[in-house]
């Protein structure tokens, strides 16, 4: 914490971003940086890796400070998402939709976004922002789901200096600079598709898929067998839903002893998934920074929230070297996931986030 403190200036912020390594102690961190900015609102969350300002990193805390001169923040915590209820996650955005207007001086009002940081292990993802989205009168929202590591056991968001779990964060920030929230994946529909015919959908475990065991349909489908499924496997052949016309992720987290499969993403019985192949995972990567650039100028900050899976893939096919000096070089800050919010949605696979430009001269 001394580290940080001595990097992150000490007044005049509107909030302070903490991403968390899970080797170190969530309740002790957050405690002793709250207690030390007292006067400024803290919150963050537990990560899978890091993204850092030299690159991909783990074991390390990232944080990202916003000054008051250009951002005002409003944060609720949402508590007890085993209880949540769509009119609470409805209630709570358009309640801090107008502490936003209220807290933002006429003359500095911009355009708001919206960030949500929420238990990575709760699966209470794809309710939450469907009701949050709702709410929230078009303002574009990315976020994260908290990560522990590669042991999925525990997960943390941070608020009010504590360290909860079964919770989540939505923080909207309105600021006169130049924006954009972005998606990137690099993955394209094959003509292969499997129907989930039998699923716990509470517990998001696939037993069936085309009324064949999921493990052993799922490896046949992708052209794997099942003896070598694990998550490299899972990060090299995601399967991916169609939403709306477009198609998105859903990840596989593991494969149970019965031979099911337990996914990161909501499933239910009758969902067709397809099969994906991969497109250059730094090609995609690259093109989505240039044209956001084209868009929206010189950009100061990417705030990414990125899925462990596309780590574990760049590992497999040695790109993580290069995907690191990728991130370094467009100053990506933020933290590796086990599922990206988008918009109304939670996906997987993803890259997300919102890249802030610079203020006209």
């Amino acid at each position: 914490m001394a580290d940080l403190v001595a990097q992150l200036p000490s007044d005049e912020l509107a909030l302070i971003l903490v991403f968390l390594s899970p080797a170190y102690d969530p309740h002790h961190f957050i405690a002793e940086i709250t207690r030390h900015f007292d006067e400024t609102q803290v919150c963050g969350c537990t990560t899978a890796g890091e993204l850092a300002p030299d690159g991909w990193d783990e074991n390390s805390v990232v944080a990202l400070a916003f000054s008051r001169a250009d951002f005002s923040a409003v944060i609720r915590p949402i508590l007890n998402l085993d209880s949540f209820r769509v009119e609470d996650g409805r209630r709570i955005g358009g309640e801090l939709r107008h502490e936003l207007l209220r807290v933002t001086p006429q003359v500095d009002r911009g355009n708001p976004f919206g960030l949500v940081l929420i238990d990575g292990l709760c699966r209470r993802e794809e309710a939450v922002m469907s009701a949050i989205y709702a709410s929230l009168d078009d303002i574009p929202v990315v976020g994260g789901s908290a990560g522990d590591g590669m042991r999925f056991e525990k997960t943390f968001v941070f608020f009010d200096g504590q360290a909860h779990t079964n919770a989540a964060l939505l923080i909207l920030l309105n600021t006169s600079l130049p924006f954009r929230v972005f998606k990137c994946d690099n993955f394209e529909p094959q003509p292969q598709k499997m129907v989930v015919t039998e699923a716990d959908i509470e517990n998001r475990t696939v037993r069936e898929l085309n009324a064949e065991p999921a493990a052993k349909e799922y490896s046949r489908m992708v052209g794997i067998m099942d003896a070598k499924l694990d998550p490299f496997s899972f990060a090299s052949h995601p399967v991916l839903v169609r939403v709306g016309g477009s198609y998105y992720a859903r990840s596989i987290q593991r494969v149970e002893p019965d031979g099911s499969l337990h996914f990161f993403c909501a499933i239910d019985e009758g969902m067709v998934l397809t099969a994906a192949t991969s497109r250059s995972l730094v090609g995609t990567t690259r093109d989505t920074f240039a044209d956001i650039r084209d868009e929206i100028g010189d950009v100061s900050l990417f705030i990414g929230f990125e899925c462990l899976l596309r780590r574990l893939d760049a590992e497999q096919h040695q790109l993580a070297r290069d995907m690191s000096e990728l991130y370094r070089q467009n100053r990506v800050v933020g933290f590796h996931t086990y599922g990206e919010q988008f918009g109304s949605m939670h996906v997987n696979q993803t890259f997300t986030g919102v890249a802030i430009g610079r203020r006209p001269a």
